[in-house]
């Protein structure tokens, strides 16, 4: 089972990216679930969502503690919320900037962790760009189709297809195609740089 978890703020669509990532597992031939975990939170306040993909029947409905990967939707939460709680040390970390994680005062923290699950990609820019709105749960959701590879990027657009529609589905589908070629971008130049 690969369990994803997805910190935010209200308003980013946190929840809705859960959700799409769950239908692109779907769709992808995976079992898949998809719930958030949130009170009566307002827009601005943490959010964190959960995802499960898997090749059988997912049985477990608990919060994710120990997460394949994370998704941070607001780097603003790094140093306010415990996002790296319970996180294994092979596991993929995805945050929504253009700075690196030196910048964010992370290099001390990942540097047990593979090179090749660590990313930044600045969503909310290709989100304003692509949509018009600073909502980079899609964009986020690109990047990891590249990142992990446990879905596709053919899966995340059929997803954001079946969620939105007219030009929001189209803008929403560019901004993840353009996260999906800047992570594959940078994963080349990893390999080259080791290679």
């Amino acid at each position: 089972m690969f369990q994803v978890r997805i910190h935010g703020r209200g308003g980013q669509g946190v929840v809705t990216g859960a959700e799409m990532l769950s239908v692109a597992a779907f769709l992808g031939g995976r079992h898949a679930q998809a719930f958030p975990s949130f009170g009566s939170e307002r827009t601005g306040a943490p959010v964190v969502a959960f995802c499960r993909m898997d090749d059988r029947e997912i049985r477990l409905r608990e919060p994710i503690m120990e997460p394949d990967a994370l998704i941070i939707q607001d780097p603003t939460l790094l140093h306010q919320v415990d996002v790296f709680s319970g996180l294994k040390k092979d596991g993929y970390i995805l945050i929504n900037t253009t700075r690196s994680f030196a910048e964010l005062g992370l290099g001390d923290f990942i540097r047990d962790f593979r090179p090749d699950h660590l990313l930044t990609v600045g969503a909310t820019e290709l989100a304003m760009k692509h949509v018009g709105r600073p909502v980079p749960n899609v964009p986020l959701l690109g990047a990891f189709a590249a990142l992990g590879g446990m879905v596709t990027l053919e899966a995340v657009r059929a997803a954001v297809a079946q969620k939105f529609k007219g030009s929001v589905a189209q803008g929403n589908i560019a901004a993840a195609d353009e996260a999906y070629e800047i992570v594959m971008e940078q994963e080349r130049k990893v390999q080259a740089l080791h290679a």
